[in-house]
């Protein structure tokens, strides 16, 4: 595809009340959001309304609220909210085209019920679903009966055979091994269905999965892992990889790492899409968007301040230390995020900032790019990044909801449509179609089997 072909791949990556920490304060916020279905209804129809490509939800095991500080716990709105998979099955009756993306964690989650749920999702949506597949980074999320949790390189390890292991699943069936036929009476064709019987280091799943093979073959697998065998996973096994860069050079080598690695797993450039994460603080001059930036600002409360720190410094004693001090370096090392440990702590040795400045920046996009201006402005670092080779597309992460979002689609998507570079209407009906993705065969016959054949139906009868 020549770049003058390509298209802008828009997500919409919502949190209940908005991405900004404090955004449930401020009086455009739907304070509810969580536990609020029409909100919700209507930011996924606002998003649709717009042509994004798909809506996208995080999630944890463990939550995000660290409940043994009073202080930050009692302040934080992300405390409750929906689980994403039924929240996107029941959006999806109210939408015709966008995507739902859904995270589910390799670390604590078991992969027949995760190759269950999103072959369910796939179907219930008409083939808009997406997995965005996590390993999951905060110690917080120990909450399975395991005594602690799992070392980076051994999550990584699991999650590969994990992504192996749901994509045989999928494959339990050929898309038309369903026959019912009435009249020969026969429901299905066992000529058509493989067992999986996979024995590895990790699980040992026998299959077959309880659900036909799904529309879009598998739904479309997303990740966001960006240290070292996060790239690699992501290489070898995803179609759409969320990311955070804070400055265009930085993205652009991302981008180059990234598509570097494909050839050697036989993919082409276009089989994986690069969507960074942006922050967009929309007005109608500079200085209006600069002062709704510094209202939000304004919001976070000096808990919230020292518990964002905190968070970042795991266990380095800041008691000693003002908000106007210079950030000191982050810890060498962490079990958590690599990659945002890395972002942040070239953003101290690059930019010197002081406590107050650092908390400042993290809190609104977390190491995503910000971007304050007009809506020309913004559409304008959003090209520049597209052509410049540092992104297929963007998330897009309003500050609030809902108005940040319904700003974007009203104020810079038509400015984005008149320059060409993004999509007036869909392209397809499936969240494969839209983002030009492959349908992808049927594994089964290439895939390595280890496994005694299937029992004769009625063995246990």
């Amino acid at each position: 595809m020549s770049n003058h072909d390509r298209k802008l791949r828009l997500g919409a990556f919502l949190q209940a009340t908005g991405h900004h920490v404090s955004a449930w304060l401020h009086p455009d916020a739907q304070a509810d959001a969580g536990h609020n279905l029409e909100h919700y209804k209507q930011v996924v129809q606002t998003a649709e309304r717009g042509k994004f490509d798909m809506v996208f939800v995080a999630d944890s095991p463990g939550g995000y609220a660290d409940f043994t500080d009073e202080a930050t716990f009692k302040q934080n709105a992300k405390a409750a909210h929906f689980e994403p998979i039924t929240l996107w099955s029941a959006l999806s009756q109210v939408t015709e085209r966008i995507g739902f993306v859904a995270t589910s964690t390799t670390t604590y989650e078991d992969p027949y019920t995760t190759a269950r749920k999103f072959a369910s999702l796939d179907w219930i949506s008409g083939g808009r679903a997406g997995w965005n597949v996590v390993t999951t980074g905060a110690d917080v999320s120990a909450n399975f009966s395991k005594p602690a949790h799992l070392e980076h390189a051994r999550r990584y390890d699991r999650a590969e055979e994990y992504i192996d292991v749901v994509k045989g699943l999928w494959d339990s069936y050929d898309d038309d091994a369903f026959v019912r036929d009435r009249d020969a009476g026969v429901y299905l064709d066992t000529d058509k269905f493989h067992l999986l019987a996979h024995e590895g280091e990790h699980f040992q799943v026998r299959g077959p999965l309880n659900i036909a093979r799904s529309p879009q073959g598998y739904p479309v697998i997303v990740q966001a892992g960006a240290s070292e065998p996060g790239r690699e996973l992501a290489a070898r096994t995803a179609e759409v990889i969320f990311t955070a860069n804070l400055i265009l050079g930085d993205a652009q080598a991302f981008y180059a790492d990234i598509k570097a690695r494909l050839p050697r797993y036989g993919r082409r450039a276009e089989d994986l899409l690069v969507m960074p994460g942006i922050f967009p603080v929309l007005g109608g001059t500079e200085a209006e968007a600069a002062t709704r930036y510094e209202a939000l600002q304004s919001l976070v409360h000096p808990s919230i301040a020292w518990g964002i720190l905190r968070r970042h410094y795991q266990g380095i004693d800041l008691s000693g230390y003002a908000l106007d001090d210079i950030a000191p370096a982050l810890p060498n090392d962490t079990n958590g995020s690599k990659s945002r440990l890395k972002l942040v702590s070239d953003l101290i040795e690059r930019d010197r900032p002081t406590l107050r400045q650092l908390y400042r920046q993290v809190s609104t996009a977390r190491g995503h790019l910000t971007s304050v201006g007009t809506p020309e402005q913004i559409a304008d670092v959003i090209q520049t990044w597209f052509e410049q080779g540092a992104a297929d597309g963007f998330n897009i992460m309003p500050p609030i909801l809902p108005t940040g979002l319904t700003d974007f689609v009203d104020q810079v998507v038509p400015i984005l449509q008149r320059r060409g570079l993004f999509r007036a209407e869909y392209e397809g009906r499936t969240l494969r179609e839209n983002l030009g993705l492959q349908r992808p065969e049927n594994g089964s016959k290439s895939r390595a089997r280890t496994a005694v054949p299937p029992e004769p139906i009625g063995a246990h009868a």
